[in-house]
């Protein structure tokens, strides 16, 4: 349970932030839907934040990189396979139209590829932090 909290916290946190941010001034999408995106993706990253994490873990585990280049793309490659579908879905359901998703998540890619690497050591710290051995 504590490690469920952990990822799902972290998770939470970090991406509430990042993606509004990236929705309203990027994506140019309405407060009413930013609002909306943001409250149907707190109970979705309550129930991906710690899949995630197993997921992640899984992918270093598969991988097995070795050196930061491979540990950047290796945690580029776990969030975008894992978050991608799950933003475009939540999208949908939010209301946003063809155009507006086609920029959230073009938006989105650039900012999971240039964030998964520090949200996976925000992760890995908070594990740390909250539990030693969660990681």
């Amino acid at each position: 349970m504590r490690a469920f909290i952990i990822d799902t916290v972290g998770t939470v946190v970090f991406f509430t932030l990042v993606a509004g941010f990236t929705e309203l001034f990027i994506a140019g999408m309405e407060p009413k839907q930013v609002l909306m995106a943001r409250l149907i993706m707190i109970p979705v990253m309550v129930l991906t934040g710690r899949p995630y994490g197993l997921w992640r873990d899984w992918i270093f585990t598969q991988f097995k990189p070795q050196g930061r280049l491979l540990n950047i793309a290796t945690d580029i490659f776990a969030f975008l396979t894992f978050q991608v579908p799950v933003y475009v879905t939540t999208l949908l359901i939010a209301g946003a139209d063809f155009n507006e998703i086609q920029l959230a998540v073009s938006a989105a890619i650039l900012f999971m590829v240039l964030l998964s690497r520090p949200f996976g050591l925000f992760l890995e710290a908070l594990r740390n932090w909250a539990d030693p051995k969660a990681t």
